[in-house]
């Protein structure tokens, strides 16, 4: 016996590393068939591209890869920074996620083409009809076609394409995982939108404390009850401060219709007018126009962008059109001065549904009010 009886014999050379997706050396990869022979100049019908135009191609698919995948980490990083907590910053994110995901596509789209036009041979085919059912000798032509195919289109030789795509493609596949997180907003800074949505500035009280006073729409003027006493008027008013905030507008400004007291119906609430004096939402519950034309004989208000009507003699019911509820009712009564003043917010959100929406009528039901 020797010392060196037992030694273990060392590998001559270590086994070459290969990128994940591409065939071990000397395998094929569609089993146990040989790759055919690279394409020959002489081929009939196919036409080689030109080796230094293929590198300089090469290199712009590669420069379009690494595009979409800077563009695919930014839109991650736009939707965990980006938060909707109100509409400016709902329209930032809603800019950075757009425009970081359009470029990541495109930077993809334009790098396979430029891939398939200016690196990969081309053909001159005649495809003549034949049955249905493929024989086996037109199997073993599809196998040979497709290792031709992988092997002209340089994913297996031209390692910097292929791993600038698998690059390309990594975070591309975690985009829809991060989209999931919408599934359960809850604990999101953008989940108060939903509040946001559901009530408006009339809710709130002035820095002294006091309700908010009706005030004309465009010139800011306080409407005095006894002042608005001409059967069938009507104003289109908005909350006392926020003449100016258009956000607060686009939820809050009313229509303010007077009637007779034998002309209201048991639809309007009764408790929330003054001496006939009713003010609905002036947002239309199917998209959101502004409804403010009024017919003062049959009592009509009617959006004039898809023709929807409402009763405002019936609680501002639908009665024609695509909107599916009433215009919200406003609770309003007068101040010790005589000035028309909200008593509180829409008892349901006003304007278009929404997913978060719900039925907020029935909930109103079963609270006991009247929605």
């Amino acid at each position: 016996m020797t010392d060196n009886e037992h030694e273990i014999e060392q590998a001559d050379e270590r086994v070459p590393k290969r990128v994940i997706g591409t065939p071990a050396p000397g395998t094929s990869m569609l089993g146990a068939a040989e790759a055919p022979e690279a394409v020959e100049e002489d081929v009939p019908g196919v036409t080689l591209q030109d080796e230094a135009k293929a590198r300089k191609a090469e290199r712009i698919v590669a420069l379009c890869f690494t595009i979409t995948f800077l563009a695919s980490i930014a839109f991650i990083v736009s939707y965990v920074y980006f938060q909707v907590g109100s509409p400016e910053a709902t329209g930032t994110s809603n800019l950075a996620l757009g425009s970081s995901l359009t470029i990541a596509i495109l930077g993809l789209a334009v790098g396979i083409v430029i891939w398939v036009r200016q690196i990969m041979p081309k053909y001159s085919l005649v495809q003549e009809r034949h049955p249905m059912a493929s024989a086996e000798e037109d199997r073993e032509v599809v196998g040979e076609t497709f290792l031709r195919g992988a092997n002209e289109s340089g994913f297996v030789k031209r390692k910097l394409l292929r791993r600038t795509l698998l690059l390309a493609a990594a975070p591309l596949g975690l985009v829809p995982l991060v989209l999931l997180r919408d599934l359960d907003n809850s604990k999101m800074p953008g989940a108060k939108f939903n509040s946001m949505l559901r009530h408006t500035v009339w809710g709130e009280k002035t820095k002294e404390g006091k309700p908010l006073r009706l005030v004309v729409e465009g010139t800011g003027q306080p409407i005095r009850a006894a002042d608005f006493n001409s059967p069938g008027g009507i104003l289109s008013v908005v909350p006392e401060g926020y003449q100016h905030d258009l956000n607060a507008l686009a939820k809050a400004t009313l229509i303010l219709i007077k009637f007779r007291p034998e002309e209201i119906k048991s639809g309007v609430r009764q408790n929330w007018t003054h001496d006939g004096i009713v003010a609905y939402s002036k947002i239309c519950t199917h998209v959101g126009c502004p409804a403010a034309l009024y017919e003062q004989n049959t009592h009509h208000i009617l959006c004039p962008c898809h023709q929807s009507t409402f009763d405002a003699a019936d609680g501002a019911k639908v009665i024609f059109g695509p909107a599916a509820r009433p215009l919200p009712q406003l609770p309003i009564t007068v101040d010790a001065e005589g000035y028309l003043i909200a008593q509180g917010d829409f008892e349901v959100p006003v304007g278009p549904s929404y997913w978060e929406r719900g039925d907020a009528e029935a909930e109103v039901r079963e609270k006991g009010g009247q929605a």
